[in-house]
C-alpha cells in the first residue's frame, strides 16, 4: 500500500509540474506518467540495490529513454516530459537532512549528508546526459545517412 500511495503521489506531483508549465492538455497525462514511471523504476531498483545513487541513476536513465522516444512520437521537445517528470527525483528530503545538519552545527554529519546529496543530483544529471547523448548520436548519424535532394547543399554543421 505503501507503494502505491508513493507512485500516487509521484503521478500527482508532476501533472501539478505540468500544470504549473501550461503543459497542453493533450500532454499532461503522458508527462505525469513520466514522473510515475520514473519513481516505480526508483522504488523497483530497491529490490535490486540499496544505495541510493544507483536507484536514482537508473530512474532518471529509465524517465529519460521515456521522454526521448515520447518526444519523437508526439512530436515536441522531450524537455517537456524530462523536466515535468523528473520532479518525483529530486531530492529534496537529502537537502533538507543537510541544511538540519548545517544548522545544528554538526559539521561531521553535514559534510557526509552534503555528500550523498551532491551524489544524488549528479546520478541524476548523468543518467539523464547518456540516453540524450545517445540519441542525439544516433540523430546525428541518420542525418549524414539521409540521402540529399538534388540542388541541396549540406550546411557544415549538420
Amino acid at each position: 500500500m505503501d507503494m502505491l500511495i508513493q507512485l500516487v503521489t509521484a503521478f500527482t506531483g508532476s501533472l501539478g509540474f505540468a500544470l504549473l508549465f501550461h503543459v497542453r492538455k493533450e500532454k499532461l497525462l503522458l508527462a505525469s506518467l513520466g514522473g510515475l514511471l520514473a519513481w516505480g523504476v526508483y522504488l523497483l531498483m530497491g529490490l535490486v540495490s540499496d544505495q541510493e545513487v544507483v536507484r536514482y541513476f537508473a530512474a532518471s536513465v529509465v524517465l529519460t529513454v521515456y521522454a526521448e522516444c515520447l518526444a519523437r512520437v508526439v512530436k515536441c521537445p522531450a524537455t517537456l516530459f524530462l523536466v515535468t517528470a523528473s520532479i518525483p527525483l529530486i531530492p529534496g528530503g537529502s537537502l533538507y537532512r543537510t541544511m538540519e545538519c548545517f544548522m545544528a552545527s554538526d559539521l561531521e554529519a553535514f559534510s557526509a549528508q552534503a555528500l550523498t546529496t551532491v551524489l544524488l543530483a549528479v546520478a541524476i544529471a548523468v543518467g539523464m546526459l547518456f540516453p540524450t547523448a545517445i540519441f542525439q548520436l544516433v540523430r546525428r548519424a541518420r542525418i549524414k545517412k539521409a540521402p540529399e535532394m538534388p540542388g541541396q547543399e549540406r550546411s557544415p554543421l549538420s
